[in-house]
């Protein structure tokens, strides 16, 4: 069964359409006016293994907020679709990365529960023209709308790309390992029996 999903949301800051194939070779085409946010879901997609289209269009002359908000909105309700009743998947990844200076650590958990924490010193700072806060934000609609739990943490890293990548890295090999099938796992992974 095609672990794939497609989503478009239309509001009066934001137009985002997202097509997502979980099982998919880390092919992108990402479009949404923020070069550094552009690659952050480049690289997010190549190191998870899937494919994934953006296309974007905000209100960035008001800043990227709404934009970067609201596209982890619709990637999560599309990673909630393609996962289905996630059957049969291993549920929990972990990836510690370094990225040069900087090290990163991500656990995920698809059990249903959304939840964000996020530690990071970087995240006052700027990485370009790009308020690292943002990627909280980002996470944070993902996980709400993908029913996922991430703890993501900065260990350390002085320059703010470095850590905004190796973040992002660290978050895309932990959720390629979460939802990868287990083969010695039938149902759904919970003593609970549903997710």
């Amino acid at each position: 069964m095609a672990r794939t999903a497609a989503r478009t949301r239309t509001t009066r800051e934001t137009d985002i359409t997202v097509n997502l194939n979980l099982d998919g070779t880390g092919a992108s085409r990402i479009e949404t006016g923020i070069g550094f946010f552009d690659h952050m879901l480049e690289i997010f997609a190549r190191h998870a293994l899937l494919d994934l289209e953006v296309k974007a269009k905000g209100d960035v002359q008001v800043d990227f907020h709404h934009t970067v908000e609201d596209i982890g909105l619709v990637l999560g309700t599309c990673v909630n679709q393609a996962l289905g009743d996630r059957r049969g998947i291993r549920r929990y990844g972990f990836f510690h990365l370094p990225m040069d200076e900087a090290l990163a650590e991500v656990a995920v958990d698809l059990g249903g529960r959304p939840f964000l924490v996020f530690a990071s010193a970087m995240k006052h700072l700027r990485a370009g023209d790009f308020d690292v806060k943002l990627l909280e934000e980002f996470f944070r609609a993902l996980s709400v709308e993908a029913r996922m739990n991430i703890h993501a943490r900065q260990i350390y890293g002085d320059e703010p790309h470095h850590v905004c990548e190796a973040i992002v890295k660290a978050f895309a090999r932990a959720f390629r390992a979460a939802i990868e099938p287990d083969p010695r796992e039938t149902g759904i992974p919970s003593s609970k029996g549903t997710l």
